[in-house]
């Protein structure tokens, strides 16, 4: 009978026991629990952080919306719309007041042309190029012009711009020359050449660079006798008009609401305040030019507001939701800064607004709450609202003033300013620096005698010179003054600018057209002082002064500020009137301005937005750090855990092969 001896298996000498690196590496997984979790909350701080993030860029872009209605400049464009835009069209500033006018057009402005005998040839020698004065004076012609020339009884007042001069030599008197010459002064006038066809065929032209009756040519020559006979031109002497005036200088004219005007250009910046009319042909037929507010831009900023709004109030319902069917939780749902925002967004826009006109809600033009929480508009109304009550819509959303008294008006407020309604009492007005003489100046202003003033206005030194020449009245002269000061750029450099007139003694008077202590005119010298104002007497200017609240006020010209107080930073114009009590001025703040203020706040460095948004950033941080020592950590451990098993590996190893060398001598007995 056989029999089967069983014989245990061992490990192969040397063979390894433990595989290490498989032991090791399911330690480690287990090692790494704690940073996962870690991990896993980092993940959720970033997507609160993220959500803070759409948060912020929905803010971003609802105050930008409402950047375009928080300031009373928002509701000021207006529009300028003709009936028929081929006989004017115009441009209004915001000063310009709403309103309608019928403009008829009589004739358009023109400049005044002449034109110089034919000339055979365009380069060749005219005179004897002896060194000539072209002087061109510039003013009104008062005559009858028939065929091109003025007769008997012309006179021509200067405008008080000056003698323009220009040299002809023997380097520029042929017809070209001349042309260059004149062109190249800068005085007023342009020359050019037309060819006419005849014998003599070249033709200078001379126009003046202006258009206006004020504007006229008038042209005298001294030197070569050939060029003054081309070029001399009196209209006041038969004899002494060598040009002939082929068009007339003109006004434009024309009838505004059934008045008429004269003016010098076809650009007309003064008849309608704060409204340029441009003019384009002649028109017997009534313009209607309508002055209205600019609806159509507000209605768009409304619509934007209401979208940019909606926008935000999406990103927060969405982000602090609570879906009940998947039983789910939106990232942020339950946070106090943003469960606040919402409330606080909904009682700004539900609490009636501080504003001076009629309208104190959104749902009075046609914006109103939606179920969800979202705004709706109502086109029709707010179409209504701005077409019949624009003023009050300005202040539903913007901060305003208004004042009861017609010569106060409202002008600023600052950050300081509370919504309210202030008393104003006037104890000085404003007035103006003044210059006034003592005796009636000559007329005849010679040159090098009696023709500069040395002029102080506002603090700003200049020195004018008096075109020379007799005036026609002390209109005229005064005129003149004022022209000159007004047009030294020194003065206009500096925005000085002031009016002269005659007083009733005939003395003149010149005033500048600043207020406060800072206006001042003061004739200082000049070899025509004592013509001009015999003994000079000045008058300083000085600034308003008066109350606000009940609080004293800072006047800086016409300009009143009140410095204390609710009313604090509120300041208003105070253009005239009597001393005393003067009404009420009253400030009030509308939803975009308040609304942005809010956000401003909320995502300040120290607002709720901010602050959330810090919070997560630490928190990260700190789990960060935590994350970092532990994961240093874990390399210490791993390399610990690898010696510890590789030596008990080792040792297993070592005593397998002694079993297994014991196991081969005990098999062979």
């Amino acid at each position: 009978m056989s029999s089967t001896s069983s014989v245990s298996t061992a490990p192969a000498i040397g063979t390894s026991v433990i595989n290490v690196p498989l032991l090791v590496s399911q330690l480690m997984t287990t090692e790494q629990y704690p940073i996962t979790a870690l991990q896993t909350v980092t993940t959720a701080y970033q997507a609160k952080l993220t959500a803070f993030g759409q948060i912020q860029s929905a803010v971003s872009t609802f105050q930008t919306a409402l950047s375009t209605l928080n300031s009373a400049s928002s509701f000021q464009a207006v529009t300028a719309t003709a009936s028929d835009p081929t006989v004017l069209s115009a441009t209004a500033l915001t000063s310009a007041a709403p309103g309608s006018y019928s403009l008829t057009v009589g004739n358009l402005a023109q400049a005044q042309n002449l034109v110089a005998a034919g000339q055979t040839s365009l380069s060749a020698p005219i005179g004897t190029g002896a060194a000539t004065t072209l002087s061109f004076n510039f003013g009104t012609i008062t005559g009858t012009a028939t065929n091109g020339t003025y007769g008997a009884g012309t006179t021509f007042t200067p405008n008080g711009n000056g003698i323009k001069t220009v040299t002809i030599n023997s380097t520029n008197n042929s017809l070209q020359g001349i042309r260059d010459a004149i062109n190249a002064a800068g005085i007023g006038v342009t020359a050019s050449i037309i060819n006419d066809g005849s014998a003599t065929p070249y033709r200078l032209v001379l126009t003046s660079s202006n258009t206006g009756v004020a504007n006229s040519m008038s042209i005298a020559v001294s030197g070569d006798a050939t060029v003054s006979s081309l070029l001399a031109y009196n209209p006041t002497s038969t004899t002494g008009q060598n040009l002939n005036q082929s068009l007339a200088a003109l006004n434009a004219n024309l009838t505004v609401n059934g008045i008429a005007v004269s003016k010098a250009t076809n650009t007309v910046s003064d008849i309608i305040p704060g409204v340029t009319v441009n003019l384009t042909k002649p028109s017997a037929t009534p313009v209607t030019l309508t002055i209205a507010p600019d609806t159509a831009t507000v209605t768009k900023n409304v619509n934007s507001f209401v979208t940019a709004y909606n926008a935000l109030k999406t990103t927060l319902t969405s982000l602090t939701a609570y879906n009940a069917s998947t039983k789910t939780a939106a990232v942020l749902q339950g946070n106090l800064a943003v469960l606040n925002m919402q409330s606080d967004l909904n009682g700004l826009l539900n609490t009636p607004a501080t504003s001076t006109g009629s309208l104190n809600n959104l749902a009075q033009i046609g914006v109103t709450f939606q179920h969800d929480g979202t705004l709706a508009i109502n086109s029709t109304m707010l179409s209504s609202a701005l077409t019949n009550n624009f003023s009050s819509v300005a202040g539903l959303f913007a901060p305003t003033g208004s004042a009861t008294d017609s010569l106060i008006t409202y002008n600023a407020y600052n950050s300081s300013t509370q919504p309210g309604t202030y008393p104003v009492n006037i104890t000085q007005l404003a007035t103006q620096g003044n210059e006034t003489g003592t005796a009636a100046p000559s007329l005849t202003i010679t040159a090098g005698a009696n023709d500069t003033l040395n002029m102080n206005i506002d603090g700003t030194n200049a020195t004018i010179t008096l075109p020379p020449g007799t005036y026609a009245s002390t209109q005229a002269l005064t005129a003149a003054v004022q022209a000159q000061i007004n047009g030294s750029s020194v003065l206009s450099a500096a925005g000085v600018a002031v009016s002269a007139t005659v007083n009733g003694a005939g003395d003149i008077s010149v005033t500048s057209n600043s207020y406060g202590s800072t206006s001042s005119v003061i004739a200082t010298g000049g070899n025509g002082l004592s013509n001009i104002f015999g003994t000079a007497i000045s008058t300083q200017g000085v600034n308003v002064a008066g109350t606000i609240n009940g609080a004293s006020a800072t006047g800086i010209g016409q300009l009143l500020t009140s410095s204390s107080g609710n009313s604090q930073g509120l300041s208003m114009l105070v253009s005239g009137g009597a001393l005393g009590a003067r009404g009420t001025v009253s400030y009030s703040q509308g939803y975009a301005y308040t609304l942005n203020n809010y956000l401003t706040s909320v995502v300040s460095s120290t607002g709720s937005l901010t602050s959330s948004t810090n919070e997560l950033n630490t928190n990260i941080s700190d789990v960060t750090n935590q994350i970092t020592a532990l994961q240093q950590g874990l390399v210490a451990k791993q390399a610990l855990y690898t010696a510890q098993y590789t030596a008990l590996n080792n040792m297993m190893t070592a005593m397998n092969s002694t079993s297994a060398f014991l196991t081969q001598q005990l098999s062979k007995l």
